[in-house]
């Protein structure tokens, strides 16, 4: 028998897992069940995962797998494979292909949504429009593109409302710009520097400080290869 609170959060993780891909974060959950604290989140899944409900699954984002629900819900569908975590975003809808264009020379590249070019944001998943693409501009691999909201890096020439080309890869050498996927919650637009056994995420601006985490927190989920700006 669960609580109120155990089902609640069940049903929601279990829906975004259909919706997404992937588990809503603590954040997220926090805010759903309207709690004050992350603390009782855990408390939650803790109890999901001993009644068999949830199972925690090692090495990925928010690794939360829905094994059964209550009799009175539907069962759980498959979770989509994973993709880099980020808000919905409305820049770069693109229409239907023109009938003179050859689609033979242009990629469609997804546009996942937006990220914080400045105080990081919760991570959430979205790929509903697409942009096209020479393929003479893309390097090779798998890219996607983000809209940027915020003004942290304008030194670095990315303005808010620009479309940011990022090439998939989960390692980048220090200096180069990276979306950078924090306590597996929180992404963000900002450029890596290593520090030790730290990692450095640096503004272009000198009115946001440089904020470093240990490496266990930090996960890169590509680098920036392009961008677009609208006039």
């Amino acid at each position: 028998m669960l609580t109120r609170k155990q089902h609640e959060l069940l049903l929601f993780i279990n829906e975004r897992l259909q919706q997404d891909g992937v588990p809503p974060s603590f954040e997220e959950m926090k805010d759903a069940l309207d709690l004050r604290s992350k603390s009782g989140i855990h408390r939650l899944i803790t109890a999901l995962e001993e009644r068999g409900f949830i199972r925690r699954l090692p090495n990925r984002a928010r690794a939360l797998e829905v094994v059964r629900l209550p009799e009175d819900a539907q069962p759980p569908k498959p979770a989509r494979p994973f993709a880099p975590s980020v808000i919905e975003g409305s820049l770069g809808r693109t229409q239907a292909a023109n009938e003179d264009e050859d689609p033979r020379h242009v990629v469609p590249i997804p546009v996942m949504g937006r990220i914080a070019a400045g105080t990081p944001i919760s991570a959430i998943q979205s790929r509903d429009h697409t942009i096209s693409m020479p393929p003479e501009m893309l390097a090779g691999g798998e890219h996607f593109a983000l809209e940027v909201r915020g003004d942290s890096m304008v030194e670095a020439g990315i303005l808010d409302g620009d479309l940011a080309l990022i090439r998939k890869c989960d390692t980048a050498n220090t200096g180069e710009i990276v979306v950078a996927l924090i306590d597996d919650e929180e992404a963000t637009l900002k450029r890596l520097r290593r520090k030790g056994a730290s990692v450095a995420l640096e503004a272009a601006n000198p009115a946001y400080e440089t904020r470093i985490f240990g490496p266990d927190r930090v996960r890169i989920q590509g680098k920036l290869v392009g961008l677009f700006r609208r006039y």
